[in-house]
C-alpha cells in the first residue's frame, strides 16, 4: 500500500513538472488568471456620436428651387454622382400614383435592389433606369440613392403633372 501511494505521488510530481516545462514554452496557453480581459472589456468605448465619414451630397434642382440630397453609399448612387460632376443630369418626370415623379435616366446604373417603405424626399432607382423622387410613400423594391435633407417646398416644388428635375454635384 505505501508502494502504492509513493507511486502515484511520484505520478502526480511528474505531472505537475511537466505542466510547469510546458508553461515555459512560448506556444502553451497561459494560466486563466494571465489571460487577456475579455474583448468587451478591451473595446473602444461606445457613444452616442455618429462615426465620422464623407457624405456625398448632390443637387436637386426642380424649376427654381434647389434642394440638397444626402446621396447613399452605394454603387448605384456613385454611379449617378460621378456622371453628374462630369455635367449635369437633366431627367423629365412624370407624376405616377399621386405619391411619386417617375423618369428615365437613358442608361442603367448598377442595382442593390431591396424592398423598402419610402418617404417623401426619398430618391431611388426603379429598373435599374428610372429615378424616383417621393412626396408620398410607398413599398416596393428599389435601389436607394439618396434623401432631400430639408423638405421645406418639397411637395410645391414637384406640384402636379411633369417636372424637370436637374442633379448636379454642389460647388
Amino acid at each position: 500500500m505505501k508502494h502504492t501511494a509513493l507511486l502515484l505521488c511520484l505520478l502526480a510530481m511528474a505531472a505537475l513538472t511537466a505542466g510547469c516545462a510546458a508553461g515555459t514554452d512560448s506556444t502553451s496557453v497561459p494560466p486563466a488568471s494571465a489571460a487577456a480581459p475579455p474583448a468587451e472589456s478591451v473595446s473602444q468605448p461606445q457613444t452616442d456620436e455618429p462615426e465620422e465619414e464623407t457624405e456625398m451630397k448632390l443637387l436637386v434642382q426642380i424649376g427654381d428651387e434647389t434642394f440638397t440630397a444626402r446621396w447613399e453609399n452605394n454603387a448605384a448612387a456613385r454611379a449617378l454622382a460621378d456622371k453628374a460632376s462630369e455635367s449635369p443630369v437633366t431627367v423629365e418626370l412624370r407624376d405616377y400614383g399621386g405619391f411619386e415623379k417617375v423618369g428615365g435616366l437613358g442608361e442603367s446604373l448598377p442595382t442593390e435592389n431591396r424592398q423598402i417603405t419610402t418617404q417623401a424626399g426619398d430618391i431611388v432607382l426603379y429598373n435599374g433606369d428610372q429615378v424616383v423622387l417621393f412626396y408620398g410613400s410607398n413599398s416596393w423594391s428599389y435601389t436607394p440613392l439618396g434623401h432631400i435633407e430639408d423638405l421645406t417646398g418639397w411637395e410645391e416644388a414637384l406640384g402636379s403633372g411633369n417636372v424637370t428635375v436637374t442633379f448636379s454635384v454642389p460647388e
